[in-house]
């Protein structure tokens, strides 16, 4: 038998190059939860079109606003169907073609109310590469494996029947490590869950304000080798919890947007607090110090993103800002074709944004005021006054986008 050290260095060499090649694509590639990668809204080692055409459509069963997913070449999907969207939906497409590899459906067990323009399906899944979490606005949520066999499924308005709202809840939920964060907040039964991944068992509940809140939680970590923890928003503030254990690690406390989520780049916090406020959180349950605060740059409903050494932020009016992350100072403005209810994303020096009337705009934003590089108008369903609400997926040199009848593919 030849042993491994009488391979040729040349051969081993060649062999750990091949490794990587083949790993790092599916990698740079995955889109797992709610604005990409560590929610984010920021794809590495991808790029948006310039001018974007329309690769090719899918047509959905049922209504959504939640944004897709994808895990390697599987892209994950929900919707809701039936005359009162009881009927939950749960889709895996191949990426490169649409087609469906397999689908899988519940039914709702707690409310199914929702303001018109909303849906049941309103909450995007998130996936650790191994197992998707999907959770509808009834509060249902089921894990699978990504061949779609059901792991577990929580019907969270049994054991908490008061959380919910008439304009239906929203809040996406992310995995970090074996833990599944959920915000379950509203009114009235607002609480938090961290849930054992494997069998959907509470490992923690956290009592939460009783106020309407549609901010979904976002991962930090102090440094680049600390473990990540959940950051969860609403009215009063940010508090950081420990994903294991949900204890309660710090507090800001002044308060937040209940709709536009807060941003992690280079560990600070660019959060949707009076405009954004970008806070840095030191050793131990000390309050994050404040760096800067702008109220020129408000997200409104929509979340900010960081590219590079700028965060940008669109407003209710259709108005895309540039500022420094250092300093907060504004740089440029730019007014694009709105409104928006989708957040924007990014790569590169690009960022794409789809309005409400299916317009996708791709913006250069290493232009010295900004400029518009291109846009395509999605062909929306006129009778049904169909809009889009969603955050769009990207994954290599595609942006993937739903709408409540069908899911679109965009690229060169």
């Amino acid at each position: 038998m030849t042993s491994l050290s009488s391979f040729p260095m040349r051969l081993l060499h060649s062999f750990a190059l091949l490794t990587i090649l083949l790993v790092r694509p599916a990698l740079a590639a995955d889109w797992p939860q709610f604005r990409g990668p560590d929610s984010t809204a920021v794809a590495p080692d991808a790029q948006i079109p310039a001018q974007p055409k329309i690769e090719w459509t899918v047509p959905l069963p049922g209504r959504g606003l939640a944004s897709p997913i994808i895990v390697g070449q599987k892209l994950f999907l929900t919707c809701a169907s039936g005359p009162k969207q009881e009927r939950l939906h749960l889709f895996c497409l191949d990426t490169t073609s649409g087609g469906k590899i397999w689908e899988r459906q519940l039914q709702a067990t707690g409310r199914t109310m929702s303001h018109p323009k909303a849906s049941i399906a309103s909450c995007t899944p998130c996936s650790d590469g191994q197992r998707v979490f999907a959770l509808w606005s009834c509060n249902d949520l089921a894990a699978f494996d990504l061949d779609g066999n059901l792991l577990w499924v929580r019907g969270l308005t049994t054991d908490y029947p008061n959380a919910s709202n008439s304009l239906g809840m929203a809040s996406s939920p992310i995995v970090i490590g074996e833990t599944v964060v959920v915000m379950i907040e509203n009114d009235s039964e607002s609480y938090s869950l961290g849930l054992d991944a494997k069998t959907g068992c509470n490992l923690w509940k956290l009592d939460r304000p009783k106020a309407a809140n549609w901010t979904s939680p976002v991962p930090w970590r102090a440094d680049a080798h600390a473990a990540p923890v959940a950051v969860l928003q609403s009215s009063k503030g940010l508090v950081a919890v420990d994903a294991a254990s949900g204890s309660r690690l710090w507090e800001y406390a002044e308060g937040a947007s209940t709709m536009s989520s807060s941003v992690v780049a280079g560990g600070v916090i660019y959060a949707a607090s009076n405009g954004v406020t970008a806070l840095s959180p030191g050793a131990g349950n000390a309050a994050p110090a404040q760096l800067w605060r702008s109220k020129q740059i408000n997200p409104a409903t929509v979340s900010p993103l960081v590219l590079g050494d700028r965060i940008y932020s669109l407003n209710g009016a259709g108005v895309i800002s540039a500022a420094e992350t250092k300093t907060g100072d504004l740089k440029w403005k730019l007014r694009l074709t709105g409104p928006f209810s989708g957040s924007p994303v990014g790569a590169g020096t690009r960022v794409l944004a789809v309005n409400e009337k299916g317009l996708v705009q791709v913006v250069d934003t290493a232009a010295p005021e900004g400029a518009v590089l291109g846009q395509v108008q999605l062909p929306l369903n006129a009778e049904t006054k169909e809009n889009i609400l969603c955050t769009p997926a990207i994954s290599g040199n595609h942006i993937y986008v739903r709408t409540d009848s069908a899911l679109w593919r965009l690229g060169e």
